[in-house]
């Protein structure tokens, strides 16, 4: 794939007897939002942290923006942002205070309160992160991951526990970031989310890749071969009732 800023080839990982990842191979596109799906303990998480250079393979090629995992992976840091599930940010830190602790760890010049703006936090840059609500956590997180204008940037069930209001303003940030051109590769565990946000998907079982396509197709070929559900769908649910009765447009205060 010419456009492919990640590719892997026959990634395999071992722990002694127990193979968590068996010979995935697969490709992200540069510019799209890249899926991986998959049940706890498929395998998903370790593969992103081969990918993002926190874990070792055991055999296996890994490229990240025309860079060698075998060679490069100190390069590969250099142009990747990785928003963990835990954030360990300095909790007594205001905001400004910690983008600049980051923009000296990756040797940058930023104007804290132009990232902010990427995010809608410029009101917050006084406040400590650890007074921040959770949606305006998980915003800063990933505002972070920009600093140093990374190729492609790893997010981890971004949306964990916040309200619904709060994760359909993080939908919209993290298009808003790949709109200005920045690859993304997601895990989560909401299918309605990865049916919004996602170019392609790739479901993860079991250390194996079962499926990649993009999620239409996927659902087309489910429905192609029989499938009902077995309940009637409304034309709404109940958390389209939540955010039309609490203002979907408000932002997480």
């Amino acid at each position: 794939m010419d456009n492919a800023i990640i590719i892997v080839k026959d990634l395999v990982k071992k722990y002694d007897d127990f193979v968590a990842v068996k010979g995935i191979s697969f490709e992200v596109k540069r510019g799209e939002i890249f899926g991986l799906l998959g049940p706890n303990g498929a395998g998903k998480t370790t593969t992103l942290e081969i990918i993002e250079t926190l874990r070792e393979k055991t055999s296996g090629e890994v490229i990240v923006n025309g860079l060698n995992l075998e060679k490069d992976a100190h390069e590969i840091k250099k142009c990747i942002g990785v928003q963990l599930q835990a954030a360990g940010y300095y909790p007594n830190l205001n905001l400004v205070q910690i983008i600049r602790l980051f923009s000296g760890l990756y040797n940058r010049e930023v104007d804290p309160f132009a990232l902010l703006d990427t995010v809608n936090l410029r009101d917050k840059a006084k406040n400590k992160f650890k007074d921040l609500s959770g949606g305006q956590k998980q915003r800063f997180s990933i505002a972070t991951t920009l600093i140093n204008e990374p190729a492609v940037i790893f997010l981890d069930e971004p949306t964990t526990g916040l309200d619904p209001q709060a994760r359909r303003n993080l939908w919209e940030l993290i298009k808003e970031v790949r709109d200005r051109g920045t690859t993304v590769v997601i895990t989560t565990h909401y299918m309605d989310e990865a049916e919004v946000l996602c170019d392609r998907v790739a479901i993860v079982d079991s250390g194996e890749i079962i499926a990649i396509d993009t999620p239409d197709s996927l659902i087309d070929k489910l429905i192609a071969k029989g499938f009902k559900r077995q309940k009637q769908v409304k034309e709404a649910n109940l958390e389209d009732v939540f955010l039309n009765l609490t203002g979907k447009e408000l932002r997480d205060e």
